[in-house]
């Protein structure tokens, strides 16, 4: 524990807005103890729409092998829900659009149609006029490799709904490099146009699988630049995570970062526990950053857990054990708020 969070360890007693959740959860969030703090969650990063795309026969509502089903979102109070779409690199580029549709259109049939009280989110203010048992569903992008150098096929995009566009995954496409690309470099012309028109849009820019060079470059155009599922690389020596001035660059741009709930990303092992995932936020927390944490857990998309934290289900034990260091208005911001507040800028 960083010592500028010492000062936390004593909870604040219960608002009347939590006792509403409580109420709210104690039939929907059966792990939950008595007398524990619920609290909504918004996830920036999940990848259920690759496992429904992989196997139709799963079911949202409640595969056991979707992380992120019906079911567990509820149970773990999620309010808003990204879902990521993401076409696997040795896909050929000429059918990654059409994979990238078919994903878009499993999230309208299988998710927002089959479940009457999650509503798509299409535009940032939709997010406060959800009602009390609703789950907002928000569409996002992972790599520019789905559009190709297609501005078109972008706008598509745009109309359909998609909200955050990370430009790459681990490799390099025609708009810049990913981390694992040796050649490490910035943004193409394609991609600084990319980046504006997320501007025109009011799209986030994902920063998440950016390279080193590609991530400053977007930070010298993006208007909303955010890292949707990453964490410390001074807590964790990981091409995957983020140095120190990159996160104090986030800030700095109002933007946040979504902590992923990987093993190889916290402690660079397979197996972690929530306090391993407390270091991350300490050292955030310590660089300026309490009011720019947010959860980013890339379930379905990770293949080692947390203990205690292998499925949406599982939140609310994670923010109960949080308070043991936290305010309680300190981990309302991680959970929620921190996000939430900054859509107003959208």
């Amino acid at each position: 524990m960083t010592s500028v969070m010492k000062h936390h360890f004593t909870n604040p007693p219960i608002k009347i807005e939590v006792f509403f959740y409580l109420c709210y959860c104690k039939q929907n969030c059966s792990d939950v103890v008595e007398g524990e703090i619920i609290m909504k969650i918004i996830d920036l990063h999940c990848d259920a729409l690759l496992k429904l795309w992989e196997d139709r026969n799963r079911s949202f509502t409640n595969a056991s092998k979707v992380e992120t089903n019906y079911e567990r979102l509820r149970k773990g109070n999620v309010k808003v829900q990204l879902f990521a779409i993401f076409i696997e690199p040795h896909f050929s580029s000429d059918i990654k659009f059409q994979i990238a549709l078919e994903q878009i259109d499993l999230f309208h049939t299988e998710i927002i149609e089959k479940h009457e009280n999650i509503k798509k989110i299409e535009r940032w203010e939709e997010v406060d006029k959800l009602e009390e048992g609703e789950i907002g569903a928000v569409l996002t992008l992972e790599g520019a490799d789905a559009f190709g150098n297609d501005l078109t096929k972008l706008r598509t995009f745009y109309q359909l709904g998609v909200k955050s566009i990370g430009l790459t995954w681990n490799n390099g496409n025609l708009c810049a490099d990913g981390v694992g690309e040796t050649r490490g470099g910035g943004l193409t012309e394609l991609g600084f146009e990319v980046v504006r028109l997320n501007n025109d849009y009011g799209v986030w820019t994902d920063v998440s699988h950016l390279s080193q060079a590609g991530f400053w470059d977007v930070i010298n155009v993006s208007d909303f630049p955010v890292a949707t599922h990453s964490n410390s690389m001074t807590i964790c020596d990981h091409r995957r995570n983020l140095t120190d001035e990159q996160a104090q660059a986030i800030f700095k741009k109002n933007g946040f970062i979504g902590l992923v709930f990987n093993p190889p990303f916290i402690n660079g092992k397979d197996q972690a526990s929530y306090d391993d995932i407390v270091k991350h936020i300490d050292h955030f927390s310590a660089l300026g950053g309490v009011e720019h944490i947010a959860f980013g857990s890339d379930f379905d998309g990770i293949i080692n857990y947390v203990k205690n934290l292998e499925h949406a289900g599982k939140y609310q034990k994670f923010i109960n054990h949080l308070l043991k260091y936290y305010s309680e208005e300190e981990v309302k911001g991680f959970a929620y708020e921190n996000v939430f507040n900054k859509l107003s800028r959208l």
